[in-house]
């Protein structure tokens, strides 16, 4: 019987990374994507290495509209389909809304937002015929508290993945499909380094705010597996998104106002 098979984008480091090795050893072969395709090669020959699994390796930018079929056609070509869904891919756009490009914004959009609905809509179906399937949708503790200056599509996109999510959990409440949003806070991976702020953030908030990528991912292969509709990992984290819900939003919109500036570029 052949293994399930794991697509994971944004998988060429961090998270995305960390959530491909933990399938690996769980059994899965993985299809990597993002557009690192070197990476991408590197971390395939590790995880072929280490877990006896297959790996599929498919370059490709998630910003382009035809990058989705593109990449399902491929998996079409190795004769696989997918049993497990990673939408990870993500990244930040700083500065002010009115500040930014909207060729910038749209592509951020396209990324974040378009890819990760067309994905699940296109692989869904073969999910429910089977019987089986795991999703997990990247969101992050920011789609679960008020918006702040700066970056200003991002907690809008991450809030959508978690109603989104909510709504296929749901829907596949009785057909064997899991879905998990994932709602990490502050993580220590490149995602801070593409925007030039980590020694800014770094500098200004607790080390114990922050996570590794392996335990948020751990973390989101457990919700899927129990099948929670949405996984906020660590204590702190989760007292953060237990406030913000008890908090009148006038006072959480104040705090924000007052210390985005120390985790954004405004």
């Amino acid at each position: 019987m052949a293994r399930h098979l794991c697509l994971v984008t944004g998988a060429s480091a961090g998270i995305g990374a960390s959530f491909a090795r933990i399938y690996a050893s769980h059994g899965y072969d993985v299809a990597l994507t993002a557009r690192r395709g070197d990476r991408l090669e590197r971390l395939a020959d590790e995880i072929r290495l280490r877990y006896g699994v297959e790996t599929l390796v498919i370059p490709a930018d998630l910003a382009d509209e035809a990058a989705c079929d593109q990449l399902l056609s491929e998996l079409n070509a190795n004769g696989r389909v997918v049993d497990a869904l990673i939408n990870n891919a993500g990244y930040g756009v700083p500065g002010t809304y009115a500040g930014t490009s909207w060729s910038d914004q749209r592509a951020f959009l396209q990324v974040l937002l378009i890819a990760v609905c067309e994905l699940t809509h296109k692989l869904l179906p073969g999910m429910i015929e089977r019987k089986y399937g795991r999703i997990v949708n990247v969101a992050s503790l920011a789609g679960l508290v008020p918006g702040a200056a700066g970056h200003t599509l991002y907690g809008a996109t991450k809030s959508f993945l978690v109603r989104f999510s909510q709504s296929l959990h749901q829907e596949n409440l009785d057909k064997g499909v899991h879905v998990s949003a994932l709602c990490p806070g502050f993580t220590y991976s490149e995602f801070h380094d593409v925007v030039q702020i980590r020694e800014q953030i770094t500098r200004s908030t607790p080390a114990w705010l922050w996570m590794g990528p392996d335990e948020v991912a751990a973390a989101g292969y457990e919700a899927a597996e129990a099948n929670r509709a949405i996984c906020v990992p660590g204590a702190p984290n989760k007292t953060i998104a237990a406030l913000t819900k008890l908090t009148p939003d006038d006072w959480v919109l104040a705090l924000m106002a007052r210390e985005s500036g120390r985790f954004r570029q405004v």
